[in-house]
């Protein structure tokens, strides 16, 4: 083992080494600071120059690209409020109310300090057990596999806010979206309407930059101003440094739970973020500025989500089996330079295993190192105008979305569930739980599926099913404790809130319905294709009527009640444009996207918008719309990438990127 860790450590020093590992940090920070991309689209490109090029070298690109998307992703979740990938929406929560206090460069310095760390103690983790981690990994079965979401999903009782029925409805929600499509045993399509697009079932990334992205901008818009209130960028990266040497120990556990769900084939990115912020929510002292600021809440899922990376190894290099979607693509970059995954990277060529681990710890320092420096002056668009920033943001997020199936059906489902987080956000139900129930809908399934297919019912009595289960109902208590449910006391505070509650009650009644379709659907199928949503509706149907009878008897002073038009801090301001105006303006852009295109769509909308919204004179409208559009295309000509088409593209034959 130190022969072969010597001969590693001999190997990543060297000077090509050194250089194509540069390379693929420099590409995955370009591709990571993208929202919605990824590290499977980064992969995906960079596949075609693998050819002809030497293990090492290729490795060392290879590695290089994935340690460092997980980083660079922090620019936009912290700044815009906008997931950069599925493994960096936690870090929103906390992140970018940060940002909006004028703190946007402490978070950054606070996340990738934590990132570094992370990656380097999943890289010191994956160095000593590599050699016995087979025999762990091959422990998990699908039984095991099933209580593991079952615990991400009782991170719904921390994430729950104000009130613990909305927390378990957004959860519900979240899992009849995920739910939405063909049933993974017998391929039926569930409330589908006939539609191909959702036959699929709905895009991860779509529904991260609906839930998340399409609220705030919507917000911020309605507010004025810049993103940052205080126009200053607080204290820089030193001071996110401090915070996270402070709570070293803090991050130390999370890096650990990253490593631990990473190395558990199929869980991987979409989780652990998730489960590491429950993690320090449960076990701190003072919870009171979760969700309004708290640096834990950046450092948590920042630690883990790149130790998550080097667990991911493990069973992509031991079994073949990926641990995430962008492993699965890095198994296809092994296999393209001759590299089969398997026993034999332990057997015979641990010194080229110990190559990967350590690239990916290296990788992480340079990739944190840059992310740093850039910190400071990135976090300065948090002071510009958000009128200016608004039209680049939502271009961004719908050429983002598009790219999820290449569809139109994206852009459609970005509105249409962008307009639900909307509502989820103006009536306090956290949508954060609602991700968790969809990143976790196909995978609970599936895993339960599995497990009693090969084990009957008696894999609930698995040694580790039932140790997972009691970690499971011990972090569910520690949740629901702090959950505030009674009616509030205080009549000053019931003022305050809103008086006429009849809004809130036909969004419970809608919701009421919904799971009420989503069971009568299941009756339709077969009992294995409809007992996952049958079970759903019977679950939360009982919810939703105690929710719906609350709010239509108008229980002002009740924690149910809460309507961010009412209680917003957006209400500050004179003159602030009603909830409905800033949507009709993204309906406009998608009716004008699904009649000409993209491409032109969205000339007009930066130079319509900037024009009405932000009064800007010419000359700046067609610098900005130049630079905005101009991005973008070099952007899909690089990366081989395609507009949304219209109706006009399919009428005439048009040379891209108009066509």
């Amino acid at each position: 083992m130190l022969e072969a860790l010597a001969a590693a450590l001999v190997e990543i020093t060297s000077g090509q080494h050194l250089i194509y590992l540069l390379a693929g940090v420099a590409m995955g920070l370009a591709v990571g600071i993208f929202p919605g991309l990824g590290g499977i689209v980064g992969l995906s490109i960079l596949l075609p120059f693998l050819y002809g090029m030497d293990p090492t070298s290729a490795l060392s690109m290879l590695i290089g690209l994935v340690a460092v998307i997980p980083t660079s992703d922090t620019f936009t979740s912290v700044l815009m409020g906008i997931p950069g990938s599925s493994a960096s929406q936690a870090t929103v929560l906390d992140g970018f109310p940060l940002a909006k206090k004028g703190e946007g460069a402490r978070a950054l310095g606070a996340a990738f300090s934590a990132s570094l760390f992370g990656g380097l103690i999943g890289a010191v983790i994956l160095t000593f057990v590599i050699v016995i981690a087979r025999d762990v990994i091959l422990l998990f079965t699908s039984a095991e596999l099933f209580m593991l979401t079952i615990l991400g999903l009782s991170m719904v009782g921390v994430l729950a806010g104000g009130n613990m029925a909305k927390g378990l409805l957004a959860c519900g929600l979240g899992l009849m979206f995920g739910a939405l499509g063909g049933a993974p045993a017998t391929g039926e399509y569930r409330m589908a309407l006939g539609n191909a697009y959702l036959g699929d079932g709905l895009p991860l990334v779509v529904i991260g930059l609906a839930m998340f992205a399409v609220p705030e901008i919507i917000d911020l818009l309605r507010a004025g101003g810049s993103i940052s209130r205080s126009q200053t960028l607080g204290q820089g990266w030193l001071r996110g440094l401090k915070d996270m040497w402070m709570y070293k120990w803090l991050c130390v556990r999370c890096a650990g739970i990253g490593c631990l769900i990473g190395a558990l084939p199929g869980l991987g990115g979409s989780v652990v973020d998730w489960i590491a912020y429950g993690h320090v929510k449960q076990t701190a002292k003072d919870k009171s500025q979760f969700g309004k600021g708290d640096i834990r809440g950046v450092l948590a899922p920042e630690s883990a989500n790149n130790a998550k990376e080097g667990g991911g190894l493990i069973p992509t290099l031991l079994f073949g089996i990926p641990g995430s979607g962008s492993m699965a693509v890095f198994i296809g970059g092994m296999v393209l330079i001759g590299l089969e995954p398997g026993p034999a990277m332990v057997e015979g060529q641990l010194n080229l295993t110990y190559v990967i681990i350590w690239s990916l710890a290296l990788a992480n320092v340079v990739g944190a190192g840059a992310c740093l420096f850039l910190s400071k002056y990135v976090a300065m668009l948090t002071t510009i105008r958000y009128t200016y920033l608004a039209p680049f943001m939502i271009m961004v997020i719908c050429f983002a979305a598009f790219q999820a199936q290449r569809d139109l059906g994206d852009l459609i489902t970005l509105f249409v569930v962008g307009l639900l987080g909307i509502l989820l956000k103006r009536f306090g139900w956290p949508r954060p739980a609602f991700l968790i129930g969809f990143v976790l809908a196909d995978q609970s399934e599936t895993y339960l599926y599995q497990a009693v297919q090969f084990y009957d019912w008696d894999f609930l009595l698995r040694p580790g099913v039932l140790i997972i289960a009691a970690i499971t109902v011990v972090s569910a208590w520690v949740g629901a404790r702090n959950a505030p449910t009674a009616d509030i006391d205080a009549e000053a505070a019931a003022a305050l809130k809103a008086q006429n509650m009849r809004p809130q009650a036909w969004f419970a009644t809608a919701v009421l319905a919904f799971f009420a379709w989503g069971l009568i659907d299941g009756l339709g199928h077969s009992f294995i294709g409809g007992i996952y949503t049958i079970g759903i509706g019977v679950a939360m149907l009982p919810i939703a009527a105690y929710l719906v009878y609350m709010t239509w008897s108008n229980r002002v002073a009740h924690s149910v009640n809460y309507d961010h038009e009412v209680e917003g801090d957006h209400l500050q301001g004179d003159d602030i444009p009603g909830l409905w105006h800033y949507i009709l303006w993204l309906a406009a852009f998608l009716v004008s996207t699904v009649l000409i295109g993209f491409w032109l769509s969205i000339i007009g909308f930066f130079v319509i918008f900037l024009r009405v919204k932000s009064d800007a004179s010419w000359l700046r409208i067609a610098a900005m719309t130049t630079g905005g559009v101009g991005f973008v295309t070099a952007l899909a000509w690089i990366m081989v990438l395609d507009f949304p088409p219209g109706l006009l593209q399919d009428v005439l034959v048009l040379p891209w990127p108009i066509g």
